[in-house]
């Protein structure tokens, strides 16, 4: 069986599903549930015997002891973390706990349950940590994309916790010959996104007929990664991915956020038409830019390619077109999402950007 943690969250969610559906192999989920670990995420599978929900901290040693000892995982993927760039510049202390010293007391645990196995078990068990293309910091417009080898350069608090949880893992395979796998990924995009980020938030503020707030001039470019294609690279690093090594996982679709914007606006006029706004790029309004909003992101994934056979099978459009339609039809999940405290949080983010 297998540990994931931070399995309630946009990504982890989607992981876990992908898993129970295609896998015949029991998984744990431990996650916090804070505002964006979301139970509800995992409700189709809430009565799957292979399934197993703990509410918990990857901070808790005492709790993970309990977890390896009892369930006796082959491996452990870790998705836990703190993940939005502006909560990062309103609160960096929430970062730097869960992803540097919550990334330390996992390893710890894991590094204490290894070396209790046999040489077997030791050669078969794997520790992968996911984490971001942000760490490499940012790219010029005719730079190459990142590569594994890029010198990180994070310009965030978000970004620069997970560069020091990247590197936590690296000394750990180094100096304790840990087992890890590191992967580094693109943006991701699609069902159960919490409504923060960039694709959600515009979709429902469209469908209310809200402003779109668009960051600076809107020519931000990233690198858009549908998310059950990154479950699928996952699971393949997983099987062969060599011990020690990182891979760097995109959807090979550089898009401006502009463009973003512009491509769901025009599902939304073509899905969910509305009279009273007529085309939703109306809506669209440029923000004052945040701190040090990095200008472009872009991930070479010739070795995930060359060495795993991965490679992503939806294009940008599709998985926009597939994301736009699980929002629409999932009115009741975004309308719990979306209650007090985070409009509390939109309200904190944006309220000082006066609108253009």
């Amino acid at each position: 069986m297998i540990i994931v943690t931070g399995g309630a969250g946009f990504i982890g969610s989607n992981f876990v599903l992908d898993w129970v559906k295609s896998c015949n192999e029991p998984v744990v989920t431990l996650d916090k549930l804070t505002y964006a670990g979301n139970p509800e995420n995992l409700a189709s599978i809430e009565r799957n015997r292979q399934h197993h929900l703990v509410r918990g901290d990857i901070g808790d040693l005492g709790l993970l002891r309990s977890l390896l000892r009892t369930h006796k995982p082959r491996a452990i993927i870790n998705f836990a973390a703190e993940s939005h760039v502006d909560r990062s510049i309103h609160g960096p202390a929430d970062f730097i706990e869960t992803n540097v010293v919550g990334t330390f007391h996992l390893l710890e645990s894991i590094r204490a349950y290894w070396n209790e196995l046999d040489a077997a078990g030791q050669s078969e068990f794997r520790c992968l940590h996911v984490s971001t293309d942000e760490v490499y910091g940012s790219l010029g417009k005719k730079d190459p994309a990142f590569t594994e080898t890029t010198p990180y350069s994070p310009n965030s608090p978000y970004s620069a916790s997970k560069a020091a949880s990247d590197h936590l893992v690296r000394a750990w395979h180094h100096t304790y010959g840990l087992p890890v796998l590191t992967t580094n990924c693109s943006n991701n995009y699609g069902p159960y996104q919490f409504p923060e980020k960039l694709i959600p938030l515009m979709i429902l503020n469209a469908i209310n007929g809200k402003p779109l707030p668009i960051y600076g001039d809107g020519k931000n470019v990233r690198d858009w990664l549908y998310v059950t294609d990154h479950c699928s690279a996952i699971r393949r690093v997983l099987e062969s991915g060599r011990p020690g090594e990182t891979y760097n996982i995109g959807g090979n679709s550089e898009r401006t956020n502009l463009q973003v914007v512009h491509a769901l606006c025009d599902i939304l006029d073509r899905l969910r038409p509305n009279p009273s706004i007529g085309n939703h790029q109306s809506l669209i309004h440029f923000v004052k830019d945040r701190p040090g909003h990095d200008r472009r992101y872009a991930i070479d994934t010739r070795k995930i390619q060359r060495e795993l056979g991965w490679k992503p099978t939806e294009s940008f459009e599709s998985g926009l077109e597939k994301t736009v339609a699980w929002y629409l039809d999932h009115p009741e999940w975004s309308h719990r999402i979306t209650s007090g405290a985070y409009r509390e949080w939109i309200e904190k983010n944006y309220a000082e950007r006066i609108l253009s």
